[in-house]
């Protein structure tokens, strides 16, 4: 397939992009080559090493790799096999995914003759990245137990790249010096040499606590895949005679030429997660921009009536989805609606709620049951079991509910409820919560994932970890076959950390409760502004629902030019609201969705350049700007306690020698500026109140 050439202007270099392979080898080297990075891989001849021998920008100079790293790394029963052993060739065969990836996959043969390893490579159009998984395969007649899975292993050069390099972790934006070994919250972190404008992007698309990314740590080297067996949550997976695993994989970009790693944070690692790398969010027609959730201030106190009258009062509020949160079930388990609160069902409700031009959506903890529910009496081997054998709760020390394993029968049953829910109820938004793995709020390593030896997912305590975050992705999957364009909200406490988002989650779900906020006034905005910061833009922003706001608080407002830079998302009671802020939240939520319609904001955002973290007596701020199209965005920008009442504001990512209209809210002017002059002159704001903030909308004339 033929293309005509296109020239791209990316990250300052100007590069060739065409149809032409990404991967090409001979019988001694494999050669990856998109046109932005190039990495030269070489192939056993006879019997021999497969390592890294190259790997830098294709312009400029690249300091921080040996001309041999071991590539990759695991352990089958105790032996250790990496880059560094001796493997024969089997084959090369050009792989692609459907995502525009393409590379290459390379079949070897150990030297025992025991395993059978596929090393594949994809690269992308006009991105650093180059994504690569492991499939490992049990040639031997015993059964083996892999373990300590380095999907990449990289040596680096002596002093200057271990000593002047920081580490940006906990999704890029903590800085430390090494050595670093990372945790589940570490799903992207960011080697960056300030000296020599060069670094190492490290994305790990692992489960939870299975990932594992450490630089420097016991030798001078990055690694990055799944959990160690020492570690805390160690990774395990069993092969049977012929049976093949393949890892989840590991992105890497090079880059040089940036002063700051944020620069690669806000532009090629956002573009690379949005399109290529399979996220449900940009499979998703139409994204939510503004949600409703019962949670808070009612909790499990909730009926047909009430309900009824909270979704009116929601709908002349402007928002576009309503969530039933706990309280609707008669027991965790059956997810039997509960009669008395509901004498004629859920159906009904959802109807009607669909009839006020909302999507209806539904709480469910999708691996707890009560031990008096049917599902715990007629099955009680579907559960977890502790280390001494006995039913325990994962999720907190609440002896009233039991954890199920989803290695057992208790996939198929759950799956058929919450099929029913969305199939026949029409569902299209499922908050799934609770712990099925580990807990965000059970500490000890042993209080976790499941210790039964006779479930069908997992052979010992070990497998169950990684196994039952896979079949939770597959049940998500399962589920986006039958309804694509459901909305799933994966919560942190299903995720297995406080406020944990990753990769993974991102790939099979849509959405993540991130945590829990309240409080009447503009206080909790900062957190609210904070925890968006915190996780994006390594994280999608519109993945990232942080509750729990109130619609009747006193900064409501605020609230949701705070909640604009995520997914905004308000509980309370909005049949208190008045008439008047029935018409501001009307118009909040009426010029959400058209900026969502002109820019596509939802699938977007940037720092505001020279607004950092949020932080209190600071000013703070974000785009969302479609870096695609060029043609505008939102941009929100905030006084939280500072002493300045002005501020200047600039804009990055528009077009240059475009014209550039800025307005307000209102449609109020406020300046009109090319891309250029937005990004160097800018335009001043005032804010008379210590606690305060704006949107701004910015379009291309």
């Amino acid at each position: 397939m033929n293309k005509t050439c296109l020239l791209l202007f990316l990250q300052g270099l100007t590069i060739i992009a065409s149809a032409q392979p990404f991967a090409s080898w001979t019988k001694t080297e494999l050669k990856l080559n998109n046109g932005i990075v190039e990495r030269l891989v070489q192939l056993p001849a006879g019997k021999g090493k497969f390592t890294t021998t190259a790997y830098h920008p294709v312009n400029g100079d690249f300091y921080y790799f040996t001309d041999s790293s071991t590539d990759f790394r695991f352990e089958a029963n105790n032996k250790i096999y990496s880059g560094k052993s001796k493997w024969s060739l089997k084959n090369i065969e050009r792989y692609n995914d459907l995502n525009a990836g393409d590379g290459a996959a390379v079949k070897l043969l150990s030297e025992d003759g025991k395993i059978e390893l596929t090393i594949q490579f994809l690269l992308y159009p006009a991105s650093p990245a180059i994504r690569k998984s492991l499939r490992i395969k049990n040639l031997s007649q015993q059964t083996i137990r892999l373990e300590s899975v380095d999907v990449e292993k990289f040596y680096v050069t002596e002093y200057s790249s271990t000593t002047f390099s920081w580490i940006c972790h906990d999704y890029g934006r903590r800085r430390v010096l090494g050595p670093f070994d990372g945790t589940m919250q570490d799903a992207l972190i960011i080697i960056h040499n300030s000296d020599w404008q060069q670094g190492i992007v490290i994305g790990n698309e692992a489960s939870g606590a299975m990932k594992h990314t450490s630089v420097f740590w016991d030798e001078r080297t990055i690694i990055s895949g799944l959990t160690h067996k020492d570690a805390r949550y160690p990774f395990r997976k069993y092969l049977d005679k012929g049976e093949d695993f393949t890892t989840p994989q590991v992105f890497t970009m090079v880059y040089n030429n940036h002063k700051d790693p944020d620069e690669i944070l806000n532009t090629a690692i956002p573009d690379f997660v949005r399109k290529y790398m399979g996220i449900r969010l940009s499979e998703l027609k139409e994204k939510p921009t503004f949600v409703y959730n019962t949670w808070i201030p009612f909790g499990q106190n909730i009926n047909e009536q009430l309900v009824r009258e909270l979704a009116k009062s929601a709908a002349d509020a402007g928002m576009r989805e309503f969530i039933i949160d706990d309280g609707w079930q008669e027991n965790y388990g059956d997810w039997v609606i509960d009669k008395k609160k509901f004498p004629n069902g859920l159906k009904p409700v959802f109807d009607y709620i669909k009839s006020l031009g909302m999507k209806p959506g539904l709480w469910v903890s999708v691996g707890s049951a009560t031990p008096s529910s049917n599902v715990f009496k007629a099955h009680p081997e579907w559960f977890v079991l502790d280390e001494k054998g006995q039913r325990t709760n994962l999720h907190n020390e609440d002896a009233a509910i039991f954890t199920a394993c989803f290695g057992t029968g208790w996939y198929d049953y759950i799956k058929d409820i919450l099929m029913k829910l969305s199939l026949e109820y029409g569902l299209e938004y499922l908050k799934l919560d609770f712990t099925v793995v580990t807990s965000p709020y059970r500490f000890a390593k042993n209080q976790t994932g499941c210790y039964a030896t006779a479930h069908r997912g997992h052979k010992d305590h070990n497998e169950s970890l990684f196994t039952n975050y896979e079949h939770i992705w597959r049940l998500f999957d399962d589920l986006h076959k039958a309804k694509p364009d459901l909305f799933i909200d994966c919560t942190f406490e299903t995720m297995g950390g406080l406020q944990l988002i990753d990769y993974a989650m991102l790939k099979h779900a849509e959405g993540n409760w991130l945590s829990n906020f309240s409080g009447p006034e503009a206080k909790i905005d900062l957190r609210i502004r904070n925890m968006a910061w915190w996780r994006s833009p390594a994280m999608p922003a519109t993945a990232l629902v942080v509750g729990n706001p109130e619609m009747q608080d006193t900064a409501w407002d605020l609230h949701i030019e705070s909640l604009a830079g995520s997914l905004p998302i308000m509980l309370g009671d909005p049949r208190k609201l008045s008439a008047r802020d029935f018409s501001k939240y009307r118009n909040y939520a009426d010029w959400l969705q058209l900026m969502e319609s002109r820019y596509s904001i939802m699938s977007y955002r940037q720092d505001l350049p020279g607004f950092g973290e949020p932080q209190e007596t600071m000013w703070d701020g974000f785009q969302r700007l479609n870096t695609e199209t060029k043609k505008g965005g939102i941009i929100g920008v905030f006084r939280h306690g500072s002493k300045e009442t002005k501020r200047l504001v600039t804009i990055k990512y528009l077009d240059p020698d475009k014209m550039y209209i800025v307005k307000r809210m209102n449609g109020d002017i406020v300046m009109t500026a090319t891309g250029t002059a937005l990004h160097e002159k800018g335009f001043e704001i005032g804010l008379d109140k210590m606690y305060d903030g704006e949107l701004f909308e910015i379009s291309q004339q």
